[in-house]
C-alpha cells in the first residue's frame, strides 16, 4: 500500500519548505508515500524552493500548470497519484 500526498502550491515560498519537511519528516517508509506537489503557476520562488528539495529526496515529484485555481491544481494532483490511499 503506499500513501500519496497532493500539495497544490501557489505563492507558498514562506511556507512550502516547512510544509515538505513535515511530510518527510512522517515515521512511514520511504517506499511508502510520495508527495506531488503542483505548481499553480507562482511568481515567486515557490517552484525553486520545491525543486530544490526534490533534487534531496526521490518522494517528491513535481508538476507545472497555469494558474487555474486550488481546485484545479489539487485534482491534477489526484489524477497523477499512483497510492493506494491519498491525501
Amino acid at each position: 500500500m503506499k500513501l500519496s500526498i497532493v500539495i497544490p502550491v501557489y505563492n507558498v515560498e514562506k511556507y512550502v519548505s516547512e510544509c515538505l519537511d513535515s511530510c518527510l519528516e512522517q515515521n512511514v517508509d520511504i517506499t511508502d508515500y510520495e508527495i506531488i506537489i503542483v505548481n499553480d503557476g507562482s511568481t515567486d520562488n515557490s517552484r525553486e524552493i520545491c525543486e530544490h528539495m526534490r533534487q534531496q529526496d526521490s518522494r517528491i515529484v513535481i508538476y507545472d500548470q497555469q494558474n487555474s485555481g486550488v481546485v484545479t491544481a489539487r485534482n491534477y494532483g489526484v489524477s497523477k497519484a499512483t497510492g493506494t490511499y491519498l491525501c
